[in-house]
């Protein structure tokens, strides 16, 4: 019997590849969710304010679907509202600092073998290793 979480893992890469391939061809821009988000919410991004809307609606609202759907994966958090609400908040610290987010450097920045993108991919994966294993083997929050 083959497992199927590699399969899913390949596949849902492949789309997130061709949407960031065909945001980049229709629209010329860096498929970025932080840098879309960031636009809504500082204002910069009233010009396509609609597009970043729709994006942002189907990058929540598509997996909300499926959750109902066929139900929610098991998953390995922790079940502890303050982490998790902490834990985002550095995530959205950082993806400012780093001006990006996994899909703009991750995705999109090595795919288009951009230094600073892969520079970027390597810190924020090595810093959430670190992370978790210091939130999970040597304070036991996680």
């Amino acid at each position: 019997m083959i497992p199927t979480e590699w399969i899913l893992g390949l596949v849902g890469g492949l789309m997130i590849g061709c949407a960031a391939a065909v945001f980049l061809l229709v629209n010329g821009r860096i498929m970025g969710a932080s840098g879309i988000l960031g636009g809504l919410l500082d204002g910069t991004g009233r010009g396509n304010a609609g597009e970043r809307m729709a994006f942002i609606a189907g990058l929540v609202g598509v997996p909300l679907v499926i959750a109902l759907v066929s139900g929610a994966p098991d998953t390995n958090l922790t079940t502890s509202l303050p982490i998790l609400v902490i834990a985002g908040l550095f995530v959205g610290v950082g993806t400012r600092m780093a001006n990006g987010c996994t899909s703009g450097h991750g995705v999109c920045g090595i795919s288009r073998f951009s230094v600073r993108g892969i520079a970027a991919t390597l810190v924020y994966l090595i810093a959430g290793g670190i992370v978790m294993y210091v939130g999970r083997h040597m304070l036991g929050v996680i």
